[in-house]
């Protein structure tokens, strides 16, 4: 579009991910809530050490076989040589002060029973949290402008956007080298799209839905900058380079001082309360910049 005119592409909304322990397994719903602060339940937990800072795959690669499931009343824990454990979705603990990146929040400990879980499984002293939704961390207004973007515990914004053909396009380029595709979990996003070329969500300005329960429209603002954890295997926690060798080869991005990035990170700009199902059916205006 040589003058510049924002237009449409129809995009699909393919799979739904909710992570509700920060750097352990995920789920992937057929539904999700949108909420102020991404997908209900995405990162409200978190792990943290005897200082009261967060704890990842990039310190501790085993947290990848922690499996969750959220049910109506609570969430369940299984990893390998373990009880299946049980947090109640309804209780909380003692008040707490824990430190995510270079924000101290206030938030919830929730016990040591369920302490004692993690540091038996882990090998070391830990604590499980839940954040305190009375606060609002936001994320940097450097990328969100005017919007008043909230996160609860994910790196700093509400939502991460990827494709299905950007994922196509990587495994075409791991194969190349002898190795095995990866999936999707590597990334750990909330939402993956399809209908658009490989990586196609750096170019986009917004991507809208009709649901029954009312329009929603997010904004991406920040390309996603990868570390170490897309190389984290989710079924085995062995560690490698695969992911980010292929990542080196064609994904450093200007926008982010060169950082290999994957996917688009988002803000909610309407849909407050609307559920997300997956077969939507919606559309994504490109940026012109």
């Amino acid at each position: 579009m040589s003058d510049n005119t924002p237009f449409d592409v129809e995009v699909t909304l393919t799979a739904l991910y909710v992570h509700p322990i920060k750097s352990c397994g995920g789920t992937a719903p057929s539904e999700a809530l949108l909420i102020e602060t991404g997908l209900e339940f995405d990162r409200a937990w978190m792990v943290v050490d005897a200082q009261g800072r967060f704890v990842t795959q990039r310190q501790v690669p085993r947290m990848a076989l922690i499996q969750t499931t959220l049910n109506a009343r609570d969430m369940v824990l299984r990893a390998p040589g373990m009880l299946a454990w049980s947090v109640p979705l309804d209780e909380v603990g003692g008040d707490v002060r824990v430190k995510v990146w270079n924000d101290e929040v206030a938030a919830f400990d929730m016990g040591d029973a369920v302490a004692q879980w993690f540091s038996d499984f882990l090998g070391q002293q830990l604590r499980l949290v839940r954040f305190d939704p009375s606060q609002k961390r936001l994320a940097s207004a450097q990328w969100t402008g005017s919007i008043e973007a909230e996160a609860v515990f994910s790196d700093e914004y509400p939502l991460l956007v990827t494709s299905q053909a950007s994922l196509d396009e990587l495994n075409r380029r791991i194969v190349t080298t002898g190795a095995a595709p990866v999936t999707m979990q590597r990334f750990r996003p909330n939402l993956v799209l399809s209908g658009l070329e490989a990586h196609g969500e750096d170019h986009f300005d917004e991507i809208h839905f009709d649901t029954p329960d009312g329009p929603v429209r997010l904004k991406l603002v920040k390309p996603c900058a990868r570390c170490s954890i897309p190389d984290v295997d989710p079924l085995t926690a062995e560690t490698g380079h695969v992911v980010g060798d292929a990542l080196a080869a064609y994904r450093a991005d200007a926008r982010v001082n060169g950082a290999l990035t994957f996917g688009m990170n988002a803000v909610i700009v309407e849909g407050f309360d609307c559920m997300l199902r997956t077969g939507l059916v919606g559309g994504a205006t490109y940026r012109f910049d």
